[in-house]
């Protein structure tokens, strides 16, 4: 592919933004009333509505031109076929397969993988119904109570998103706990807790080397062997992993290593066994209904037209506020509690995936790649940094993520809840004039020289853009269509990037360096780094006793 900045459709955009840089959302809808028809499209359970944004259908018909000139539907099919799209790792990434039926066939390195995916999640479903019929017991003979998962990055932060997500379908025998942080305050607060003659431990970990897993796994092991013994712990601890010999090395059977891939990574895997997690806490049948959802965004993704493709066009309009109107953030802005897991979620599978800088060519992009991610759950968020969105200097799109049923009976809680979400897409596009302010503040009784004092303080700039994505509920199935249609986001706007979506090399430097440093605070040696690091080492020896 050409420089992307030089092709004819990013130039025809370029001329579209001159084009509406001075104009207003509001406006665009004056001129338009009937944009909502067109800017706006539904897949599976998933309705979006971006016609809240500084665009329109000329804009929208050349972003689809450009998407077709970066070959997004050759490489859409590229990964669905196996084809080696990681390209710096020379392995295909294969996500999708995991939530495939078992009829399907998907082919890696010449073998159809769809067979180890069912072999695998067979497996799984024999365990979830060990543990659920109390068949599996704790060395005690009595029956499991506790999970907890042991992970960091993907292994931890897909689990604990999809479980919180999923809390209404919760299982009343099992209760589930996290940790991820080699702080060892979060191990040590859920361990106090527990019993271990009752606790299960998941420890996920691909390679079974990661640093934080393995300092969290063996503290695990460590409080669990003060009560049972090293023969108790093939009933205590199970591994995700592929590593065999590690896992055996460690003290858990093998027979109870659910296996997982090298084209799985890791901020993707939460539908492969690093799931399991999941599973036990909601069951096997609602782990499935969440893997059938996915598939289904999955088939949606593949066949539908790029101007009707769900996950294309929010791609789409991402790369319009970010490389046209400037934007380096977006909110994520779930209307539902159970979502507060999902904006960090998203800013892994977002920031990991596409924060990056080096094409395909080894040459170094001149366009902004993957904006910061963040958010919280509405409503909490509108108390603390909704001000920045509204009055603030920065330029912040928005996602926000409705939910129209509730489970619960509260329906009034409800209408609140996604009035305020509603309301606030309005306020964001609408704003509010001086005059307005003024007429408001003379309404409520000011003195006019008062009004007139306050007005630019009371006066919002608007025209921020937002996408609403409506769900009719929060459900296995829907929760797979809506993290699937994120996932393949990300990998349209990496495709129109020029960049590889499916590596992580940013993440290693950082643990190279803190094994070197961890060997020199054990040894107290503080020579081996720049002043600033060998004085940060020194000033910890010294405040550690």
């Amino acid at each position: 592919m050409n420089d992307l900045t030089q092709l004819p459709e990013w130039k025809k955009l370029e001329s579209h933004h001159e084009r509406v840089r001075g104009n207003s959302i509001c406006n665009m809808f004056d001129e338009d009333p009937g944009r909502i028809k067109y800017l706006c499209l539904e897949a599976g359970n998933i309705f979006l509505d971006y016609s809240k944004n500084l665009l329109d259908s000329a804009i929208m018909a050349e972003l689809v031109n450009l998407a077709r000139t970066c070959q997004v539907p050759q490489n859409i099919s590229a990964m669905f076929t196996g084809q080696k799209i990681n390209f710096t790792e020379n392995r295909p990434a294969l996500h999708i397969a995991l939530r495939a039926p078992s009829n399907e066939t998907i082919q890696a390195e010449g073998h159809n993988i769809i067979d180890d995916v069912h072999h695998v999640l067979h497996k799984m479903e024999h365990f979830v119904n060990s543990i659920e019929t109390g068949h599996w017991t704790g060395f005690t003979g009595e029956r499991i109570t506790d999970i907890v998962n042991i992970g960091i990055g993907g292994s931890d932060l897909g689990p604990v998103m999809a479980v919180e997500a999923l809390k209404p379908y919760h299982s009343t025998k099992i209760r589930s706990h996290f940790v991820s942080n080699v702080d060892a305050c979060q191990l040590l607060d859920i361990l106090s807790n527990l019993d271990p003659s009752k606790t299960l431990f998941i420890i996920a970990s691909k390679t079974f080397t990661t640093q934080e897993t393995l300092a969290n796994a063996h503290s695990a092991r460590d409080w669990f062997l003060k009560t049972g013994n090293k023969k108790n712990i093939a009933q205590h601890f199970v591994a995700v992993s592929t590593n065999a010999e590690a896992v055996s090395a460690f003290g858990i059977n093998t027979d109870n290593m659910f296996e997982f891939w090298d084209w799985v990574g890791g901020r993707y895997s939460l539908w492969s066994a690093i799931g399991l997690s999941i599973a036990l806490a909601v069951g096997m049948s609602n782990f499935r209904a969440m893997l059938k959802g996915a598939h289904n965004l999955d088939v949606h993704f593949r066949t539908a037209s790029l101007e009707s493709n769900l996950p294309v066009i929010l791609a789409l309009v991402g790369i319009w506020n970010c490389n046209f109107l400037g934007a380096e953030n977006i909110a994520v802005l779930p209307y539902s509690e159970h979502l507060s897991h999902l904006p960090a979620y998203l800013q892994q599978l977002e920031m990991e995936s596409n924060g990056k800088r080096t094409k395909q060519t080894g040459e170094y992009v001149n366009y902004n790649t993957c904006p910061i991610i963040w958010g919280q759950a509405g409503t909490n968020g509108q108390h603390a940094f909704y001000q920045l969105i509204h009055q603030g200097t920065r330029f912040t799109p928005a996602d926000f993520i409705l939910v129209a049923r509730a489970p619960h009976t509260l329906e009034k809680h409800q209408d609140m809840l996604v009035a305020n979400g509603i309301a606030q897409t309005e306020a964001l596009m609408r704003g509010r004039t001086l005059q307005e302010a003024q007429t408001l503040m003379l309404k409520e009784g000011l003195d006019p020289k008062e009004a007139e004092r306050l007005a630019p303080h009371r006066t919002f700039p608007g025209n921020h853009p937002t996408n609403t994505l409506f769900l009719p509920e929060l459900t296995p199935e829907i929760l797979g269509e809506l993290i699937a249609t994120y996932e393949h986001k990300v990998f349209v706007q990496g495709i129109i990037w020029g960049i590889n979506s499916f590596d992580q090399w940013g993440v290693e430097l950082g643990k190279k360096l803190a094994g070197q440093i961890l060997s020199d605070i054990s040894s107290q040696n503080t020579k081996n780094h720049d002043p600033s690091t060998s004085s940060l080492i020194s000033r910890y020896l010294k405040l550690r006793n």
